[in-house]
């Protein structure tokens, strides 16, 4: 059983502002887990089922894991339920965020602010071997427990930033290609796309801001044949992706 100190301090990860001020973020679930101590990223202290330990690496620091009962470490964590490992993990330092002729193409997301589809465009970003994803500043929390799930691991290995997406977007390089989903843009089947400069993906319910719309140098539209309104962010983000990879 941990002491009240340490489950106070892990049900405060469970919100974003003692994320901020602790420099800290929960990590949920054994698959999770397993990847964040294989990566290289700090890990404060690991918390696991007696049936899960055996799975975690050997020469793990004394100290550094205790071993729960499934009802505590369910009560610790944000899972209906937990039978495997709960972990707590620093922040990792922000990588300088450059955007060259050579870089490839960057995902930047505009207030996407469902943690789920967050952690599944990420993890599309690792599928395809993104350098990175730039966040406007009202996307939902990366480090949020729901995003690192959805991430299935790919937040161990793929950059983060969050920005003022209009000014950062302004302060590229002249001729850095910014795309963006739009109804009204051009058909992407129809269109040899190379993976350099940034893929812009709004939020389903509205789209792009304005703001981030006005930097656009080209508005690509997924064409459809039935009658849904509109796609999963998440799904319009891979479909797109695929395309700029798809001729390489």
């Amino acid at each position: 059983m941990v002491s009240k100190a340490v489950a106070k301090y892990v049900h405060a990860l469970h919100l974003k502002k003692y994320r901020l001020r602790h420099g800290a973020f929960l990590v949920e679930g054994g698959k999770s887990v397993l990847e964040l101590l294989s990566s290289g990223l700090q890990t404060e202290r690991v918390f696991t089922t007696a049936e899960f330990a055996g799975k975690l690496p050997a020469g793990l620091a004394a100290g550094l894991v205790d071993v729960l009962s499934e009802d505590e470490l369910t009560r610790l964590g944000t899972l209906a339920n937990n039978n495997t490992a709960l972990a707590i993990a620093r922040l990792p330092a922000e990588l300088p965020l450059t955007l060259t002729a050579t870089s490839g193409l960057l995902l930047a997301l505009d207030e996407v602010r469902d943690p789920g589809n967050l952690g599944t465009l990420i993890r599309l970003a690792d599928w395809y071997g993104l350098p990175g994803v730039v966040l406007s500043e009202t996307c939902a929390d990366p480090w949020a427990p729901k995003t690192v799930a959805a991430t299935m691991g790919s937040f161990t290995r793929v950059p983060i930033w969050q920005r003022d997406l209009p000014a950062w977007l302004g302060s590229l390089p002249a001729g850095q290609p910014v795309f963006g989903a739009d109804l009204h843009g051009d058909n992407v089947h129809r269109l040899t796309l190379r993976p350099q400069g940034v893929l812009v993906m709004g939020s389903e319910s509205h789209g792009l801001t304005p703001a981030v719309e006005a930097c656009l140098t080209q508005r690509l539209h997924i064409p459809g044949r039935g009658q849904a309104e509109s796609l999963n962010v998440a799904i319009s983000g891979a479909i797109l992706l695929d395309n700029f990879f798809r001729h390489g």
